[in-house]
């Protein structure tokens, strides 16, 4: 990308600066806090800060908020995020200077796998029992990758994204992903698991599925995995995600069809026991979504369901009744 003799101005002045050269050597390898980078460059907070805003107004990064923290990373786009991407290769990572904040940036990192780790361990137990009660995941995430294919899914939103799954699966093949979660804890899971693959084109943010971190028709593609079920809201949550979805976008749901297994609602905090295909595709037209193809994946004793819609390109155009007889001709029984 081109830009304008200010704009590169602009952000080779932010650049030009030694712990500016660090910070983009770091931020180029992952999403960092204040404290972060405070820890690693051994500078004061007010210090680290200054720098800091100078870049994110420079346009080489990009800064967000989750909860009580604030992170940086690298910008997606524009002349400055350019500008960064061209800067960092020319920086050796064997240089004294860099190096050691290379092996600080590993260090910080490995305490943070061990406290994600931790979690994970104490919840999977759990996780692991309900999974029995279903189809195998695979199975699920083949259908999945069928139902919307990588190669054509563009920006990707997961909502309630856990430990990064579908960020995982997706990330290699799209031009970007993010993942939106209200847990913390579960969002350090995922950042480890994204650390680990390597996907530095995929991000995770703290976030409602009421109220998405996202502008308006801002993502082709968007993903509700396993979360419908926790809902109070379940119609407003689908409605959230169409105000997201640019025109043509698709939206896919995979959860539970009906069950009576209580158990998930007094233990594990589920607020529906599964979906009718009805309930579901009357939801999305109500949004303004088409409902396209409906999938179940039978399970012992819960079946899993997918429920692919689409956003029409034309706006104006009136989304047909849930349901129409072309959908449940591509139902699978």
């Amino acid at each position: 990308m081109t830009g304008t003799l200010e704009s590169v101005l602009a952000g080779l002045r932010g650049a030009g600066e030694e712990t500016r050269l660090r910070l983009l050597a770091l931020c180029a390898r992952g999403e960092l806090t204040v404290s972060d980078v405070t820890r690693i460059l051994g500078q004061s907070q007010p210090r680290v800060s200054r720098h800091l805003k100078v870049m994110e107004e420079a346009g080489l990064l990009e800064r967000f908020r989750e909860g009580a923290w604030v992170l940086y990373r690298f910008a997606y786009d524009g002349p400055g995020a350019a500008l960064a991407r061209a800067i960092v290769p020319l920086l050796d990572p064997d240089d004294p200077v860099l190096a050691l904040d290379l092996q600080r940036l590993a260090a910080l990192r490995a305490e943070r796998d061990a406290e994600a780790a931790a979690y994970f361990s104490r919840n999977a137990e759990e996780w692991d029992r309900i999974r029995t009660l279903h189809v195998d995941d695979a199975e699920v995430e083949r259908r999945l990758l069928a139902l919307l294919p990588p190669e054509s899914a563009g920006e990707l939103l997961d909502v309630g994204t856990g430990t990064g799954r579908m960020l995982a699966l997706y990330g290699p093949h799209v031009e970007r992903a993010i993942g939106i979660d209200r847990s913390r804890e579960m969002l350090a899971v995922a950042r480890m698991n994204l650390d680990r693959a390597g996907l530095a084109n995929c991000m995770v943010r703290q976030g409602d599925m009421y109220q998405l971190p996202v502008p308006d028709a801002a993502v082709d593609s968007l993903i509700v995995h396993q979360v419908l079920h926790f809902a109070e809201r379940p119609a407003e949550a689908l409605a959230e995600a169409a105000r997201v979805l640019r025109p043509g976008g698709r939206l896919v749901v995979v959860d539970f069809a009906p069950h009576a297994l209580e158990e998930l609602r007094e233990a594990h905090s589920h607020r529906r026991l599964g979906f009718a295909d009805k309930e579901v595709f009357d939801w999305c037209a109500a949004a303004g979504l088409t409902p396209r193809r409906v999938e179940h994946l039978p399970g012992s004793p819960l079946t899993v369901t997918l429920w692919l819609a689409d956003k029409p390109a034309d706006r104006s155009e009136s989304a047909p009744p849930p349901l129409p007889t072309a959908v449940a001709e591509e139902t699978t029984p």
